[in-house]
């Protein structure tokens, strides 16, 4: 949804970040699976390759929060894209604990990238955050008028 409300107003190229073996549309399955990945530090596959970045300067990256960091398909992402000299705008839905150490586990991902000011949107209202994403935009805006 926060994805979707910032490709709009930006007109920007997306990706949609999927696993090859999808996750559970249980809410307690996809807890408990993701806390599997983070105790195995594991890196599910992509349900298709990542688009090459070249061209780009600037990323906005798009997950929810669990448990408190990234979902491991987000690391398996970062490994994947050479990220050197780009901008990282991480953006988040969560339910408690708003951008979580997400943006700390992209830093240490991706650590010839610079992490810019990210945006946290409580999930429940994720439909209603037109006005947190525009001016989360506007603030960013200098940093996106580099992008080609």
């Amino acid at each position: 949804m926060v994805a979707r409300l910032i490709a709009d107003r930006l007109q920007t190229d997306t990706y949609q970040v999927e696993a090859a073996e999808p996750y559970p549309f249980s809410y307690d399955d996809t807890v408990e699976r993701n806390r599997r990945e983070q105790q195995q530090d594991a890196r599910p596959a992509l349900a298709s390759p990542p688009p090459a970045l070249e061209g780009y300067d600037v990323v906005l990256l798009g997950s929810p929060v669990w448990n408190v960091g990234a979902p491991m398909i987000m690391h398996t992402l970062l490994d994947q894209w050479d990220l050197r000299g780009k901008t990282i705008l991480p953006f988040v839905t969560y339910a408690v604990s708003g951008m979580g150490r997400v943006a700390q586990e992209y830093a240490t991902l991706a650590p010839a990238a610079t992490i810019g000011e990210g945006l946290a949107v409580q999930g429940e209202e994720a439909a209603q955050a037109t006005d947190e994403v525009s001016t989360w935009l506007r603030r960013v805006g200098p940093m996106l008028q580099s992008n080609r």
